[in-house]
């Protein structure tokens, strides 16, 4: 059998066994060891997958996802989230839509300690949700909010799925966690300007002008207000001013967060801080040894679509198509938008990243700016179903009578605000470039 044949009839068994429920790492592990076998015999290609499973996940970079993970989770159960709710409420004032743009800014600074948007999604579906729906906003405006705007939390960084594509796209992970802070602030702009148009053309979405309590506060409380979130400033220095200054790597810089949370909460969690530590600990093993699995058969099934001409077959027929740049890029969003409907982001970076990384850079295209594109499609994918993961993690926190449909409804003014934020950064990639063009 010719190897062409078995790399398509591996693909196809993929997408079979993903369709049938099989966990994406165990799928991308048994159809990669099964087709190298098919290549290269059982004792070769058992070696092979030793070794790039092992060298696929022993790499010092990888560090930084369990520490990002512990910081995220950490950050949520200690009620960061709440105290950013509240001093940003205060500051955004009281009109029509506020607590809206509130909860979007929210989950932007809540960005800075976590890299997962779902997690952003489901901590402010209930902290801000509630008091949105108090003060009569409609339930699937509030929980279309959340859901979305945790999408945000994964281009400020630090963000989990930017590290892992810089891993398997073998790019610097500072540069790409720089790329991603122009499009993460471009698409809490957007948002924002959405529920303001949303207030203009239905007020009755968004209830009344009443902002949380705080809001009427005097502006010296709010300026003593903002003492509340000195836990976000020092980590934004840390991570964000520390690799922008070129003071830190992303590894040095997610270890000094994740200890700065960790001392915050011994000094300030009481009796309940061992207590914590010790669920945040086992949430974050959990998290990062799913990521791990996946990372490893991702690099398997990668090194089984080189042996199989796959990848260098692709390549031959995109250029024989002869797309653009550009027609490239709009097909790969469309693709990315669909997959998202049924998988989650990382399997997603996994399964076709092995494919496109060589066909990018053989196009010429920037690899971080069509990685920032690619991941803000994929996070258009988590609000959309009927696998918007996103969404399932808000419906895990809501409030009774809250359903996956009232969900996916309120989301969908905010998923035509990704499909306008993309082309605004395909038009200008300056909006990705420029900061790490700067800075290394």
């Amino acid at each position: 059998m010719e190897p062409i044949t078995i790399g398509v009839a591996g693909i196809v068994l993929l997408i079979l066994m993903l369709v049938m429920g099989v966990h994406v790492a165990l799928a991308l592990m048994a159809v990669g060891l099964l087709g190298n076998v098919l290549l290269m015999g059982f004792n070769p290609s058992g070696w092979l997958a030793t070794g790039q499973a092992y060298y696929a996940v022993a790499t010092s970079v990888l560090i930084t996802i369990p520490l990002f993970v512990f910081m995220g989770i950490l950050a949520g159960i200690s009620g960061l989230s709440s105290d950013i709710y509240k001093v940003i409420g205060m500051w955004v004032g009281r009109f029509r839509g506020a607590l809206g743009v509130a909860t979007v800014f929210s989950c932007t600074a809540f960005g800075v300690v976590t890299g997962s948007s779902m997690v952003t999604a489901a901590v402010f579906a209930q902290v801000s949700a509630p008091e949105m729906r108090r003060y009569g906003y409609d339930k699937r405006l509030a929980y279309g909010i959340c859901s979305s705007a945790g999408a945000i939390g994964m281009l400020i960084p630090p963000s989990i799925l930017i590290i892992i594509y810089a891993l398997l796209a073998e790019l610097s992970v500072g540069k790409m966690l720089i790329a991603a802070v122009v499009p993460g602030l471009l698409l809490a702009l957007l948002f924002s300007a959405g529920i303001l148009i949303i207030a203009w053309l239905k007020p009755a979405m968004v209830g009344g002008v009443a902002s949380i309590a705080q809001a009427k506060a005097t502006w010296r409380e709010r300026f003593a207000a903002l003492l509340l979130l000195w836990p976000i400033y020092v980590c934004a220095v840390i991570i964000i001013g520390g690799i922008y200054g070129g003071i830190f790597s992303p590894t040095e810089a997610a270890a000094w967060g994740a200890l700065i949370l960790i001392i915050i909460t011994l000094v300030t969690g009481g009796q309940k801080r061992w207590h914590i530590l010790s669920k945040c600990g086992l949430q974050t093993v959990a998290t990062s040894a799913m990521i791990f699995f996946i990372l490893a058969g991702a690099a398997i099934f990668a090194r089984f679509l080189m042996l199989s001409q796959i990848t260098p077959s692709v390549m031959k027929l995109i250029f024989g198509m002869g797309f653009s740049p550009v027609h490239f890029i709009l097909i790969m969003v469309l693709i990315y938008l669909v997959m998202g409907c049924f998988l989650d982001s990382i399997s997603m970076l996994s399964i076709t990243l092995p494919i496109l990384t060589p066909v990018v850079k053989a196009m010429g295209i920037d690899p971080i700016y069509f990685g920032v594109i690619m991941i803000m499609a994929i996070e258009a994918g988590l609000i959309t179903p009927p696998v918007g993961l996103n969404v399932y993690a808000t419906k895990g926190v809501a409030e009774p009578d809250v359903t996956l449909e009232d969900i996916f409804i309120g989301s969908a003014p905010f998923f035509i605000l990704f499909l306008i934020a993309i082309p605004i950064l395909i038009a200008f990639p300056g909006l990705i470039t420029f900061l790490p063009a700067r800075l290394f």
